[in-house]
């Protein structure tokens, strides 16, 4: 009957980890715009109900306005607002992408004359 002590005051507390992946330890928040820090890219695409036996016929709510952002390291970044936008700003990013080497731009230099 030796129970250990303090075991029922600490219940599903201890049970619990300290620490999870669904929250990164930098604060960053999992819908926040990529950054070249944190590069890749973000798409918020609410769903468009077109079926009537869906249930949405009968919701007076309408669907959001789809969104994107994307970061690369090399420091390229770009926002889109709109269905044919977002459609655009992905094929952006995956054309950047494939020929971005990843490195910085390099700022032009102008010698003195």
């Amino acid at each position: 009957m030796d129970e250990p002590k303090g075991a029922a005051r600490k219940g599903v507390v201890t049970a619990l980890p300290r620490t999870t992946s669904r929250f990164p330890a930098d604060g960053a928040h999992p819908s926040a715009d990529p950054t070249p820090e944190r590069p890749g890219i973000r798409i918020y695409a609410p769903p468009v109900y077109r079926h009537h036996y869906d249930g949405a016929r009968w919701s007076k709510r309408h669907a959001g306005i789809p969104t994107a952002a994307y970061a690369c390291p090399c420091g390229h970044t770009n926002k889109a607002r709109g269905a044919d936008a977002v459609a655009a700003l992905v094929t952006e990013y995956a054309a950047h992408k494939h020929f971005c080497t990843g490195a910085p731009a390099l700022p032009e230099r102008r010698n003195a004359a």
